[in-house]
Parts: structure tokens; C-alpha cells; sequence
């Protein structure tokens, strides 16, 4: 197959086994959103879904987050890893949006990764699931699957946003990185598949022989 036939593939396949597209993170507006992306910075969804009830028990606005200590933060988000980061970026992002942004979450990619500890990917989710912008957030999940089924030559997560960009419709980029993700947690995980394990590598490589080594992002 050509990269092209590849992706219009992999597109069609992902649409059937994943016509719905929940959004895994549990949240009500576009802060608490904000604020559950960045808590799932190396960590699982699972985890996040079960800390952000407490956070967002004593703070789910950026008015009741500034009244919280660094060091409260840091203790109710432990358990999702890298607290120090987290704790000082929701706060220091909370006052941002007060002083800056009445408080709201801008609609904007630039101010988004202008807050403390968003960075481009972050910035991306919000911008597609909380606004619907088009927007393709690249994971390490997404770039290794991305490789593995030669859609990029995968150098880093920059290169592979560009390449799956360019080979998929802009009004399905919200949708699609989604459908990557759950296909990847069920059927093409890092250990559970090597390129040759799942249905769509074994489709789009039928003739590969040896294991896809995948660079890191």
C-alpha cells in the first residue's frame, strides 16, 4: 500500500470499530478540562478521572483555585505523578486566567501555550475538545502508532502532527486522534504489539518480517 492508501484504511477501519468518540477525560467546562489534560502528563486517564473529583471538590474555577495553597494542590494530585510541575502550573495558569483572561480559558492556541505548563499538545486538546477547532494532539501513543504504520517517518511528534495532518481530512482531526488512542489502548499498545500483532498492521504490512522499531518523540 501507498501512505495514502494506508491512511484512507486505517481511517475507514478506526470509523467502525470507534463511531463514537467520548471525550476519556472527565470534566464540565473548558477550565476543568484545561486543568485534567495537564494532570494526564505521564499519567493514565484512569488516575486522573479519580483525583480530579477532589481537586475540583475544593476548586473547579480559577477564582477557587487561587485560594489555594501550591503545597494543597500538590498534595490532592500526588497520585497522578510530577505534583511539583502540576501543582505550580495550575496554580500559576489560574492567576493567569484571572488577570488576563477574566478568568475564562482563551479560545486560542498561543495563549493557551503561553500558561504555565502547557505545552503544544495540551494546548491541542483543549482547542478540539473543549472548542472544536480542528486540531491533531500528538501523543507518544499516537507518534509510535503513526510509525508503525509508515503514516510518518517519525522523528519526533512535531514532524508526525505535520504528516497526519497532511494525509487526513481537517474535519476529521478531532474525531481521528481520538479513534488512535482508543485503538491503541486496546489493540497496538507498546508491549501488546510490535507492527505485526494487530489487525490494521498486520493489514497495511502483511509482508513485515521483523518487529517495528519506533524512535521516541
Amino acid at each position: 500500500m501507498l501512505r495514502k492508501e494506508r491512511a484512507v484504511y486505517i481511517q475507514n477501519r478506526l470509523q467502525e470499530l470507534y463511531p463514537e468518540t467520548p471525550i476519556p477525560l472527565d470534566h464540565k467546562d473548558p477550565y476543568t478540562l484545561l486543568i485534567a489534560v495537564l494532570l494526564s502528563a505521564q499519567c493514565t486517564d484512569v488516575r486522573v478521572n479519580q483525583i480530579t473529583p477532589l481537586l475540583f471538590a475544593r476548586a473547579d474555577t480559577p477564582q477557587d483555585m487561587v485560594k489555594l495553597s501550591v503545597e494543597e494542590i500538590k498534595e490532592i494530585i500526588r497520585p497522578c505523578g510530577l505534583s511539583p510541575m502540576k501543582s505550580k502550573g495550575i496554580a500559576g495558569l489560574s492567576r493567569i486566567l484571572l488577570n488576563e483572561h477574566g478568568g475564562k480559558v482563551p479560545a486560542d492556541m498561543k495563549a493557551l501555550e503561553a500558561l504555565p505548563a502547557v505545552g503544544h499538545k495540551t494546548a491541542s486538546v483543549v482547542m478540539a475538545q473543549a472548542f472544536g477547532v480542528a486540531a491533531f494532539p500528538v501523543d507518544t501513543h499516537i507518534h509510535r502508532l503513526a510509525q508503525r504504520w509508515g503514516l510518518t517517518s517519525g522523528k519526533n511528534v512535531t514532524q508526525t502532527e505535520r504528516d497526519l495532518k497532511r494525509l487526513f481530512p481537517e474535519s476529521s482531526w478531532n474525531e481521528l486522534h481520538l479513534q488512535i488512542i482508543f485503538y491503541g489502548r486496546e489493540h497496538c499498545s507498546a508491549h501488546g504489539c510490535d507492527g505485526r500483532v494487530c489487525t490494521i498492521c498486520r493489514t497495511v504490512y502483511p509482508n513485515r518480517k521483523h518487529a517495528k522499531k519506533t524512535l521516541k518523540s
